[in-house]
This record gives C-alpha cells, sequence and structure tokens, in this order.
C-alpha cells in the first residue's frame, strides 16, 4: 500500500506562520487606503466593483499558497510502498479415530465419539493453514475425507461420523489397518511436517496389518504419529438395548497402553492417555503447540521522494502570481 510521510515534518510548523501574514496584510490595507473628502456618497451606492478590485488580493493568496508549498517541500513528504510476503510451510495432518462400538461409552460428555468429533473440530479450526484429513476404523478402515484445505468439507465430514454398525463398516478395533490408511494418504505428501493423530479406546483385535509394523512404515515414511488412549480408569457406563429400552452397563476399560506408546516412540511422536473431554481437549492444545505451523514473513518498504513535484508547482504558482501582478491586477505604488 502507498503511505505518505514527511523526512523533515518539523518544517511543517513554518505554515502556522501564515495567517499571520494574511492577517497582517489585511491591518496594512486598511490603513493604507487613501481618503477623499466628499459632501456625501449618494453616487457610489449604486456602484458596483470591478472584477479587478475583486482579485485584487489574488497575488497575494497566491503568494501565500506558493510558501505553503515550499513549506511542504522542505519536509520533503515521501510515499513508502509496504509489502509483507508470507512462506507458509504447511503441516499435513491425519486423523485416525476409533469408530468401534465401544466408543459409545459415556464416561466422557456424551460419549467417546461424540467427544472426540468435538474436541477434533475444535482442533481443525485452529489451523486453518494446514491440509487435514480424517481416517475412520473399527474392524476394518476407510478414508472419511482425505487431505484437504477445505476445513468446512472437513468439518461436515466429521459431523457425518457414526460408530460401527450403523454404516458399512464393521465392528471391532484394527488399529493397525486405521494407521495404515492414514499413512497411505501422507506417504506422497511433500509437506515439511506430516502427522498422524491416532485416537483409540481399545486393544488391537482385528485386522490385517500388526499396529507396530505400521508405526515403522511411518517411519520410513518419516510421519510422526501421535497416540492418544481414551477411556477412564477402571469401567465405564456403556448403553445397550434392551426389550425394555436402553439400559447401561458397566464395562472394563482395556486399552493396551504400552502398545500404543511404543507405536508413538518408534516415529518420533508422543503417547497421551485422556480419561475425560476435557483431558482430551487439553491434549489437543498440546498437540497443536508441538505441531505449529511456521510462517516466515518477509517486510518490506520503498519509498520515493515527492518534494519534486511539490517544486514544480511552486513556480508555477510564483509564475502566475508575477504575471498576474505585472498585468492586469498590477498595482499603482
Amino acid at each position: 500500500m502507498n503511505d505518505i510521510t514527511f523526512h523533515n515534518p518539523e518544517f511543517l510548523y513554518l505554515l502556522l506562520g501564515l495567517p499571520l501574514l494574511a492577517g497582517w496584510k489585511w491591518w496594512k490595507h486598511r490603513h493604507t487606503i487613501a481618503k477623499v473628502n466628499i459632501s456625501n456618497m449618494e453616487m457610489f451606492k449604486t456602484t458596483k466593483k470591478s472584477l479587478r478590485q475583486r482579485l485584487m488580493f489574488l497575488p497575494f493568496a497566491l503568494r501565500l499558497l506558493t510558501l505553503a508549498v515550499l513549506i511542504v517541500a522542505l519536509a520533503r513528504p515521501q510515499s513508502s510502498l509496504k509489502g509483507r510476503q508470507e512462506n507458509v510451510e504447511g503441516v499435513d495432518i491425519m486423523l485416525a479415530l476409533d469408530v468401534s462400538g465401544s466408543m459409545l461409552a459415556e464416561d466422557f460428555l456424551h460419549n467417546r465419539l461424540e467427544a472426540a468429533k468435538i474436541v477434533a473440530s475444535d482442533f481443525v479450526r485452529s489451523r486453518p493453514t494446514d491440509r487435514m484429513g480424517i481416517v475412520v476404523f473399527a474392524g476394518e478402515s476407510f478414508t472419511q475425507c482425505p487431505l484437504t484445505i477445505d476445513h468446512n468439507i472437513l468439518l461436515s465430514q466429521i459431523a457425518a461420523i457414526r460408530e460401527a454398525g450403523k454404516g458399512s463398516i464393521e465392528d471391532g478395533t484394527a488399529i493397525g489397518d486405521g494407521l495404515a490408511t492414514a499413512i497411505n494418504r501422507l506417504k506422497n505428501s511433500t509437506a515439511i511436517s506430516k502427522t498422524i493423530i491416532l485416537l483409540t479406546d481399545g486393544i488391537n483385535n482385528m485386522g490385517s496389518i500388526a499396529p507396530l509394523t505400521a508405526a515403522e512404515i511411518a517411519a520410513v515414511y518419516d510421519i510422526r504419529v501421535y497416540t492418544i488412549g481414551v477411556g477412564t480408569h477402571g469401567t465405564a457406563p456403556h448403553p445397550v438395548q434392551t426389550p425394555f429400552g436402553k439400559q447401561y452397563i458397566n464395562v472394563e476399560v482395556h486399552l493396551d497402553e504400552p502398545m500404543l506408546q511404543q507405536m508413538a516412540e518408534i516415529t518420533g511422536g508422543q503417547y497421551f492417555r485422556a480419561t475425560n473431554r476435557n483431558k482430551l481437549k487439553s491434549i489437543f492444545e498440546e498437540i497443536d503447540q508441538m505441531e505449529k505451523t511456521k510462517i516466515e514473513v518477509l517486510s518490506y518498504e520503498r519509498k520515493h521522494e515527492e518534494f519534486k513535484f511539490l517544486l514544480w508547482i511552486a513556480l508555477g504558482l510564483f509564475l502566475l502570481e508575477m504575471l498576474l501582478s505585472y498585468s492586469i491586477l498590477r498595482s499603482i505604488p
């Protein structure tokens, strides 16, 4: 954008003297008017001022304007072109979300799955410059949304996630397959940082790829994996449908924490345990800080002197004053 600044702004104070010059000219004019004694003024009442009389102060006004332009020129006005160039080195992030039936346990507000969807959505909104996608898994896995910068589409796909058994996905917990599907979406990425956040509440009991094998594949592609185990300690209330409606039974929480921790260590990531929704939110916030997008900002400013143009204006005004003063508006000494 273009801005006008002054290299020597102190000269602008001289502009305060111009009203004093105008006042002095007015005072001098009033005290130098010729006086003539006449019997009455009747003959002058119908006399109109000529154009020359009306313009008699024009040369002086042009002189004040010339001085004003010269003062502004002394202050050296400069136009500046400022800009900012951003180099964003984005992070490509895939979320891998367990949607098995056990994710309906209500040891989290609403249940584990809904809490994970809400926190994941907030995480997506907090990283507008990153490409992100999501994989869901239970007894098998598939891509709910591939990597995209269109976060509105991603958020709508997260909202549409349902637990296993309410779609085409089979129930169970195939952690290795879920991680492998996410790796497949990231392996050809050219991003500076490639990250997978895998969230599960169970033990790997299905799938064709072992979780640790999938983690080793992620390490080969330089993909960092953060694993999150969700579930309270001990037992958790789980809804079941009965002939009498929805009932709750306490189900023991089974979580293979050593395996999840080892998966994270293999890839240079970290393992977290979330026992409630607030803890899950803080985990995502911690990951957000560790995977911050790097933004390099290059600011520049180019200045151009503008006083030369003002000098030409002052010269033009001065010549116009001289022309009028020594021609049609010439005064008698």
